[in-house]
This record gives structure tokens, C-alpha cells and sequence, in this order.
């Protein structure tokens, strides 16, 4: 059988269309994409910083890049990435990451939107990108741009249809949790963990009811009973820094009485989750989510899956925040934004994919800002 070598991240933006007119150009797109990214790899954020960073490397890019005109003024790197096609930028940032994944059995790709928040101009609302987050491979598979004056509903398939989903188990929340969404996930031949609340109406509060009550009478129930209620349950509890968590998921493949059974592509359980903290000697909070799956009754599958879906939030939306200064970014001149948050995912990725540095994402950045050998290495995934 033929096998194909895998292309490094550096062959693949050799493959990027200039956006710019030929012959008309001063700097090679190259030397822009690559200091760029070695800018963020090392803790860079803006444009600024990118014009700043090259010129105090300029001796090292020197020995692997043209640098015709020397290094690119910040006016130069904003005009390429305002110009630079999105949806190019992203095809090629897939294409590598899909190289880089290794197939994981049951696989938690959590989806969810983070804003841009400063990326704006005045009486503008904040752009909305949508990201697709392996937990166990620890990378970002793949982004879209919510479009301009609609909600992530509609870029939600545009990014189900270009993901390699076949075997994983898909993990939205509330906005993602609509009939379309579902059968989109289905036909990628995979399995979906839907959180539920008041956007869907008479479906949330049929299914609210229905498994408060069936809990309820689980609870009444002596443990020889309890087999008659068709739940099942699982339990955990973590305690750190004086807070106590209790985690309660239960779960349930009886749907005869639920009459929107069949709008549901595949949908084969809804399950409950209740959350019990308490910090300190205060008093505890309870919380109860409520969500449709096409999973199986196998209630610590679906655990794993609810509690996986947070990994985008502390394992990128932070990280990208706190490390990579997302929300402080202010570029927002034509598709500057959108190509800006696929640069910092891409350099997010290659920082996660190196097992050398025992180190977080902060000190892995220092590493590569202070050792050209190491910056080298995580070029070359």
C-alpha cells in the first residue's frame, strides 16, 4: 500500500494563495506567515509586536527565510492578514491538524463560540468564532467566523461539514441543542451530547419534568426497587482549595412518552446532571442541567462527556485569553480578526503538541522566545 509522507505545518503555508497583486509585493508572504507565528509562539500578540520580534531576530529568520526588504513593518504584517483569504487560511490550518490527530475511540470534540471582544469598531457587535476542541488530542481541529448580524446557529454546520467526526461524541451547549444541529452530527457518523434549556420551550420542560420526577421517585425507591426505574446513575465528588463538588448524572433510554422523539436524528437518551458545591462553611448551591443525547444508556460515557465539554473553556477560550492576549487584540481591519484567531490556534496547537518542555503554555512560549533550537522543533510538527 502507498503511504504519503505527512506534510509539516511549514510545507503546508507554502501552499497559501497570495492574496496580494504579483510583482507588486515587497515582502514574501513567507516571511510574514512564518515571523508572525514564531511572534506568537513566543508570547507576541500585535501586529507591533510581530515588526519588533522580527527585527530582534532578524539574524536567525535570516537563515531560513528570503527577507528580500528586510523585515515587514506592522502596517505590512496588518495589510496581509486583513487580505489573506479566511477561508484558505483555514482549509490549510485543517488539513495540518488532521494530520497531526491520532484516531481516539469515542473521542469528545466539544464545539462552542468565544467573542472577539475588542476586535470592534464603535456600535459594533463582537465577532463570534466558533471552534472545535479534541480534548484528548489536545488540539483545535478546526474554527469558522460566525457571519455578521446572525448567531452561531448558522456557522455550527459549515464546521460539522468539514470535521472528521466519524466515531467521536459531539458536546454543545444550549445554542448549539436544535433539530438540524443533530442530524448534521449524525450524518458525520457520530454521537451528540445536546445541552438543554428554555430555548427549546415545550421540549425542555417536557424533558425537565420528566426526569425531576423520575429522580425523584429513583430517591424514594429502597436499592432493591431502585432496577424499576428506568434510570441509571453515576456519582463523583472532587474536593480542592476548600471547595466540595458532587457531581450526580442520571440517564435514561426510555423516550415513549416524549412525542418529539422523531425530530431527534438518532436520539437514543436524556440525561440530568446535578451539581452540589460548597466552599467553605457557607451554605451549598445545587444546579440541575438537563441534555439530549444519541448515546446508549451508559451513564459514565455520558459523564465523560458532559464533563469534557468544559475542557474548551479551561484548555483553549482561557488559554487563549490569559496566554495568547485574544480579548486584548484590537485588529479588526478586513478579515484581520478572523485570521489572526486561526494564527493563535495554530500556534496553540504546536505549543501542546511538544512532550519536551514539562512546562504550561507560558513557560513553553519563554522556552521558545530564549532557545532557536526548541523554537525550530515546534516549526517542524
Amino acid at each position: 500500500m502507498q503511504t504519503h509522507r505527512r506534510l509539516s505545518l511549514i510545507e503546508h503555508l507554502q501552499q497559501l494563495p497570495d492574496p496580494r497583486v504579483r510583482g507588486r509585493c515587497e515582502h514574501d508572504l513567507m516571511d510574514v506567515l512564518v515571523i508572525g507565528l514564531c511572534c506568537q509562539l513566543c508570547g507576541g500578540e500585535g501586529f507591533n509586536d510581530m515588526e519588533d520580534f522580527g527585527h530582534a531576530k532578524r539574524e536567525w529568520f535570516a537563515t531560513f527565510l528570503p527577507l528580500r526588504s528586510g523585515i515587514p513593518t506592522h502596517d505590512t504584517f496588518n495589510r496581509v492578514f486583513a487580505a489573506l483569504k479566511p477561508d484558505s487560511f483555514l482549509e490549510m490550518f485543517m488539513a495540518w491538524t488532521q494530520n497531526l490527530r491520532t484516531c481516539v475511540a469515542g473521542e469528545i470534540v466539544a464545539l462552542d463560540g468565544k467573542a472577539l471582544r475588542r476586535a470592534l469598531d464603535r456600535g459594533d457587535s463582537p465577532r463570534v468564532i466558533v471552534s472545535a476542541w479534541a480534548a484528548s488530542n489536545s488540539l483545535v481541529l478546526g474554527q469558522v467566523e460566525v457571519p455578521d448580524k446572525t448567531n452561531e446557529i448558522t456557522a455550527l454546520p459549515k464546521l460539522l461539514r468539514a470535521l472528521e467526526l466519524s466515531g467521536c461524541i459531539v458536546t454543545l451547549d444550549a445554542m448549539g441543542c436544535q433539530k438540524e444541529i443533530a442530524r448534521e452530527i449524525k450524518e458525520a457518523d457520530a454521537e451528540y451530547v445536546l445541552a438543554l434549556k428554555g430555548n427549546q420551550g415545550q421540549c425542555y420542560e417536557e424533558i425537565k419534568s420528566y426526569l425531576n420526577d423520575a429522580v425523584a421517585r429513583h430517591e424514594e425507591k429502597t436499592p432493591a426497587q431502585k432496577n424499576r426505574v428506568p434510570l441509571a446513575y453515576y456519582e463523583t465528588v472532587e474536593k480542592d482549595h476548600g471547595r466540595l463538588e458532587t457531581r450526580r448524572y442520571w440517564q435514561s433510554g426510555d423516550l415513549n412518552w416524549f412525542a418529539d422523539q422523531g425530530q431527534w436524528a438518532g436520539l437514543r437518551s436524556v440525561g440530568l446532571v446535578e451539581s452540589v458545591r460548597q466552599v467553605g462553611e457557607a451554605a451549598p448551591t445545587v444546579e440541575r442541567r438537563y441534555y439530549l443525547s444519541s448515546l446508549g444508556v451508559d451513564v459514565e460515557q455520558f459523564a465523560r462527556a458532559v464533563r469534557g465539554h468544559w475542557a474548551i473553556e479551561n484548555s483553549l477560550h482561557w488559554v487563549l485569553d490569559v496566554q495568547c492576549g485574544e480579548d486584548r487584540s484590537r485588529a479588526r481591519a478586513g478579515h484581520a480578526a478572523a485570521n489572526l484567531a486561526t494564527l493563535r490556534r495554530l500556534a496553540l496547537n504546536l505549543l501542546k503538541q511538544d512532550r519536551t518542555k514539562k512546562r504550561g503554555i507560558k513557560g513553553k512560549q519563554l522556552n521558545a522566545s530564549w532557545d532557536h533550537a526548541f523554537l525550530l522543533r515546534l516549526l517542524a510538527f
